[in-house]
């Protein structure tokens, strides 16, 4: 198991972004890494709520780790402190056993000059993923998360579904 560490700068403010990561329809926008697609099957954005998201590949090669083209992973938030951090437990629905294990997600915002840092720590990675490939998948998805808040920021709306 190791850890991942990925920051970003968003342009909006901590309450769009930390209302971002709790809102099922822009987590099925933007927590999904480039050549996938999402799918919230539960969201239950509130201490010890339960959520679970399927990540489907679309490219045919592709494999996945719950079935042939998917990744559904499950779990829970451990803390919410509004405004300022959200901590997931999740791990993969899978039978592979380098995929399992429970992995903990945190995530620490910031007010910084002109929006909002954002630093995402991912403890506990299975062996069966390099870290890496978490950085990128992580950098890709903050990416589309930046755009989408920052798109709405333009338009003058406070949130992706305000």
């Amino acid at each position: 198991m190791t850890s991942t560490r990925v920051s970003r700068h968003i342009k909006a403010s901590r309450q769009a972004v930390y209302k971002a990561l709790l809102d099922p329809k822009a987590i099925a926008q933007w927590k999904v890494p480039e050549g996938m697609s999402s799918v919230v099957h539960e969201f239950d954005a509130r201490e010890g709520g339960r959520f679970r998201v399927s990540l489907t590949y679309e490219a045919p090669h592709a494999s996945g780790k719950t079935t042939a083209h998917t990744d559904t992973y499950h779990g829970y938030f451990a803390s919410l402190i509004p405004n300022e951090k959200v901590v997931e437990v999740t791990e993969f629905e899978t039978d592979d056993p380098s995929m399992q294990g429970e992995m903990r997600i945190t995530i620490v915002l910031k007010d910084t000059d002109g929006g909002t840092g954002l630093l995402a720590i991912h403890d506990g990675v299975p062996a069966g993923v390099r870290p890496v490939d978490n950085e990128e998948g992580w950098r890709m998805s903050l990416d589309k998360l930046a755009g989408l808040l920052e798109n709405d920021g333009a338009r003058g709306k406070e949130s992706p579904h305000a």
